[in-house]
């Protein structure tokens, strides 16, 4: 039977190209995932993690072999890595964001210890997608994914891919194709059983058999009408209902199961159409935006946890959609995004540049790496198979087109240009509009996947004014999509700010392109998208104001928006009721809540200057109030954990989040001091700078869970301020 171990522990470290006379002692043990080395949150140069280094693990095999195979499976390394099993060397595998295998099984020492060791080169080589020209983001380096150990049968499954056809008919059908290997000397006939269940209930079940050659793989297909015999209603994968079901694929031999393999899915209707995108038959209007993978300090080597999270927060900003740019991510995001109906656009990597032959050859492997992981995601609707911004070659997107349709004639293809006269290929058009939305689309599939972004960073710290400019920019944009025929939807650029290299980004080699910052904590312009969320969802309230008289050129906070989706809010100054305002219709149309902007105000340099009460009603009844205190001083330090408990595995994280705030608790972002912080109790690690020379108002660190289970207490201070104690579970 097959077993899988998690292979994240016990790993050996050394920033250097080491080679197998290297003692054991001059290595660090690490576990995985790991960042090849720990960095500033910004003012870092992207050389400093550009260099070979080397992992090397000992361990013996975890359970007998029993004539099974072996292999070794690597999520992802960045970006280059040469596998060495007990002396045997595996060709270099080339790209960082594919996973990869390797059968190790004859290169055993079943009985005794075994040396793996893993050489990686995080050079940005110009022979590996997406690096040849300038990329507007970093790739950092490491073994940053899971690594496994897999033990199968020498007749095993190596993939399973389930395709739903007319689910909105009165003839919806099911394919299931599994791909078996017989790794054997003689031909081998297996039946292959499949279990459809929705929460733990058998719904149907198939079986096929065929003969499968000696030292071959073949592809078995199964054709089942259970959709047909059940209420389809009911179990439709939506964006407010995201019914999963798992499909188990069992292997016998002899009438005994020796292998199986699981996946979810999720029945649905996914087309984008020239008039714009439907899900099941209903028209969607698509509202996102764009996800870097990277974290500040540890790179891209975060958990399961907080890859997770990335896909509750963009839910819980009221986005439908997420674009993977530039690069295929963490199973554990697409996992999330599944669960919670959160639509995915994913593309392969690459940034403008195209490369040799081999180069192409490289992003056709991941083409097909990307698509063979992930056909089953329910929430993946289309597949991007054009390197972002690149300029056209006929050749070269015709075959990744042809393949991508060949692997998955389910779902659509596109891919993302920066100039509206690009061949045109694909599926769906997708375009990078920074020209403020003054094309028309053409008669096809038309998305908007980046906008904003470069043509206005936006920093935490920045004046009022600009931060206001952000917001009125988002706001505008989505409501010029929504009101320009054929657009099927907008995905903003972007999700979190990330760091870039020298010849992007602000002079501390970030682009502060998103509506997060890196720390995923939100700015005003993220209210545009989750005041869209519907009133039963969320009574959203956000004011889009600091309330500093001198913050604007010329004084003053006229006119100011409020995001928000009441229908209409009370203003007060000090005691003094200055109006009832009303959603701007006229400046935002299209949009179902758009921003409300407060204007007339009469404040004036020497003038009394008294907090801000803002009312929102919702059918003339008080449903939110917020306040802003106008002395703008410091009066509280907040600090929490995202979450009170962890695993304790040495792997699961979570964010330590600190604000200074007024007493009111919105955040002060010109409170420029140092924070500090103490682990006081437990097994556990800060990760981050400290002291914190905190600015824009608020920040986070990471604590990663040891591995001995108790209570972590963290202390955190600043000048002036009330200490705060808080304490996370590790179970």
């Amino acid at each position: 039977m097959r077993s899988t171990h998690l292979f994240n522990y016990d790993w050996l470290y050394i920033p250097q190209d080491a080679d197998s006379n290297t003692p054991d002692s001059d290595f660090e043990a690490v576990i995985i995932p790991h960042s090849n080395t720990m960095l500033p949150w910004h003012n870092f140069d992207d050389k400093e993690y550009q260099f070979v280094s080397s992992y090397r693990k000992r361990f013996t095999l975890p359970e007998a072999r029993d004539g099974r195979r072996v292999y070794l499976d690597f999520e992802a390394v960045m970006q280059a890595a040469t596998v060495t099993i007990n002396g045997h060397t595996f060709e270099e595998h080339k790209g960082g964001f594919v996973p990869f295998s390797y059968d190790i099984t004859d290169y055993l020492n079943e009985d005794g210890e075994n040396l793996l060791e893993v050489k990686v080169d995080s050079n940005e080589r110009s022979d590996i997608p997406p690096h040849g020209g300038q990329v507007d983001y970093l790739v950092f380096g490491g073994i940053y994914r899971d690594v496994y150990l897999r033990y199968v049968e020498p007749v095993h499954i190596t993939n399973v891919r389930v395709k739903t056809f007319d689910v909105l008919t009165d003839n919806p059908r099911v394919e299931v194709d599994v791909w078996v290997k017989n790794t054997t000397d003689k031909d081998a006939t297996v039946p292959v059983r499949f279990n459809f269940l929705l929460a733990d209930d058998l719904l149907a079940f198939g079986a096929s058999a065929e003969r499968i050659p000696s030292n071959s793989e073949l592809c078995l297909t199964i054709n089942s009408d259970f959709l047909s015999q059940a209420d389809i209603s009911q179990k439709l994968w939506t964006i407010d209902s995201p019914t999963l079901i798992a499909v188990d694929a069992i292997l016998y031999a002899e009438e005994r199961e020796i292998d199986s393999l699981s996946v979810n899915i999720g029945i649905r209707d996914a087309e984008f159409r020239d008039d714009g995108f439907y899900l099941n038959g209903e028209k969607v209007f698509l509202r996102g935006l764009n996800r870097h993978q990277m974290y500040p300090f540890v790179g891209m080597a975060v958990s399961e946890r907080l890859q997770a999270r990335d896909a509750d927060i963009i839910k819980s900003m009221g986005c439908n959609i997420v674009r993977t740019s530039h690069y295929p991510q963490s199973k554990y995001f697409l996992d999330r995004c599944d669960e919670i109906g959160l639509l995915v656009f994913e593309e392969i990597p690459g940034w403008q540049h195209i490369g040799d032959a081999d180069w192409q050859d490289i992003t056709l492997r991941d083409v097909r790496a990307m698509i063979e992981r992930d056909w089953n995601h329910p929430s993946i609707v289309v597949w991007g198979v054009r390197i972002n911004e690149s300029w056209d070659n006929t050749d070269f997107y015709t075959k990744t087109n042809a393949l991508a349709r060949e692997l998955d004639p389910t779902r659509q293809t596109t891919g993302v240009r920066f100039f509206p006269t690009s061949e045109f290929l694909e599926d769906v058009f997708s375009f990078n509009d920074f020209t403020n939305g003054v094309l028309e689309p053409m008669e096809s599939p038309w998305l908007i996947t980046e906008y904003n972004g470069h043509m206005y960073p936006t920093k935490t710290f920045d004046n009022e004014e600009r931060q206001t400019e952000h917001v009125r920019r988002h706001a505008h944009i989505q409501a010029q999509a929504m009101s320009t025929g054929g657009v099927s939807g907008a995905i903003g650029w972007c999700a979190f700010d990330y760091n870039t290299h020298s010849d992007f980004g602000s002079g501390d080699r970030v682009c502060y392109h998103g509506v997060m910052d890196m720390w995923r904590q939100p700015k005003w312009a993220a209210f545009v998208y989750k005041s869209q969320k519907s009133r039963g969802d969320e009574i959203v309230m956000e004011v889009a104001t600091f309330w500093t008289m001198g913050d604007r050129a010329g004084g003053g906070n006229d006119p100011f928006y409020v995001l928000t989706n009441v229908d209409a809010v009370d203003i007060y100054v000090g005691e003094h009721h200055h109006g009832r305002f009303e959603p701007a219709k006229d400046e935002f149309p299209t949009m179902a809540h758009p921003p409300i902007k407060v204007t007339g105000l009469d404040l004036h340099w020497g003038g009394k200057f008294e907090h801000l009460r803002v009312v929102g009603l919702i059918d003339e009844v008080q449903v939110a109030e917020k306040f802003i205190e106008a002395d703008s001083i410091p009066r509280q330090l907040e600090f929490y954990a995202e979450d009170s408990e962890l695993r304790a595995d040495g792997i699961d994280m979570t964010r330590l989040v600190f604000k200074i705030t007024d007493k009111y608790g919105n955040r002060l972002p010109y409170a420029i001091q140092p924070v500090h912080f103490e682990l006081l109790e437990g097994d556990a690690e800060l990760i981050g700078e400290n002291p914190f020379a905190l600015v824009g108002g608020q920040a986070a660190l990471f604590l990663r869970a040891g591995r001995t289970k108790g209570i972590v207490r963290v202390k955190a201070w600043t000048l002036r301020l009330e200490p705060v104690e808080i304490m996370v579970d590790l179970t």
